[in-house]
């Protein structure tokens, strides 16, 4: 008879603890001593649908607190949709502390695009200041300038979903830094008036399509970079040097190739002297003292031009 007392005692204490475990009763007296009327069965059913009753209730403790009137339903479909509950509470919270109109479908769907909506509505709030890296534009007199710019920007929250994030805004700000560099005369007309590039670039509306509101455009330092149009001179003179270069080249092969040529032409008609002289012989137009005569012609010259070969070598000597 003890045994089976023992066994009971045993099998009412492990159903006693198994409760505990399930049923978040620690959690209910939260709820109900903040005024917050949620049965424990609701909660039960949420460990059903494999819902942490404590991502729901405490959320929903600070909304009923804040004043904001919200449903379980809607913040346990936003749960089980994949959204951050405690997230959107608190930008609900926020937005309504600051007089932001904004409503759960509107939080949730953000939330739910991937974007931190909590930290959208600071922003709204308190407006963020993103900077541009070093942006690279030539004045027309091919001066580069090295433009860094501060882009204040607050967040759209009607064109959160699908709106372009800080990327797109410092590309476009870069854009236009350099279209607007890239405009003027010289650099000096930029560098004495900076406030010209962020009104210009303000007035191209940069904001269109993304999730930010560019409140100002401010620029934050300039510095001269490279004379561009110089190298670009310089290598354009390089390589019209060796244009002409290749071109007096092909001049001068052409010019050796018409020497060689005109060369082989005189080998080639005295190669047809003896020819005729063996001709002009046997047909007696020419006589043997005249023949000898010719050789001695031919090699006065030669002595002479040896003669003046020398003289030549000395004088340069």
């Amino acid at each position: 008879m003890d045994i089976l007392w023992i066994v009971l005692l045993g099998i009412l204490g492990l159903l006693i603890v198994l409760f505990f475990a399930f049923v978040p009763v620690g959690l209910w007296i939260s709820s109900l001593a903040a005024n917050v009327k949620i049965s424990i069965f609701n909660m039960i059913g949420m460990r059903l649908r494999r819902v942490k009753p404590a991502k729901i209730v405490l959320p929903l403790i600070k909304v009923r607190k804040a004043g904001l009137n919200l449903s379980v339903n809607q913040l346990e479909a936003h749960y089980l949709a994949g959204g951050n509950v405690d997230n959107v509470v608190n930008a609900l919270i926020a937005s309504e502390r600051a007089g932001i109109q904004l409503e759960f479908e509107k939080a949730a769907a953000i939330d739910l695009a991937g974007r931190n909506v909590f930290e959208a509505v600071k922003m709204s709030v308190n407006p963020k200041v993103i900077e541009t890296s070093n942006v690279s534009a030539v004045a027309k007199d091919g001066i580069e300038l090295l433009v860094k710019a501060r882009v204040t920007v607050r967040a759209d929250l009607e064109r959160l979903v699908g709106g372009a994030g800080e990327a797109t805004v410092l590309a476009r700000v870069g854009e236009g830094i350099v279209t607007t560099v890239g405009s003027a005369g010289s650099h000096k007309e930029v560098l004495e008036n900076p406030d010209d590039i962020s009104k210009r670039v303000l007035s191209k509306g940069l904001d269109s399509g993304t999730a930010f509101e560019i409140l100002s455009i401010d620029i934050a330092d300039i510095d001269v970079g490279r004379n561009i149009g110089a190298q670009l001179q310089s290598l354009q003179a390089e390589a019209d040097k060796n244009i002409a270069q290749a071109k007096a080249e092909e001049r001068r092969a052409m010019a050796v190739a018409r020497e060689q040529e005109m060369r082989a032409y005189v080998v080639e008609a005295e190669a047809e002297v003896p020819k005729a002289l063996a001709s002009a012989l046997r047909e007696g137009r020419m006589g043997v003292m005249d023949y000898y005569e010719m050789q001695n012609l031919k090699a006065d010259t030669q002595m002479r031009e040896t003669i003046g070969e020398k003289t030549t070598t000395q004088a340069i000597k």
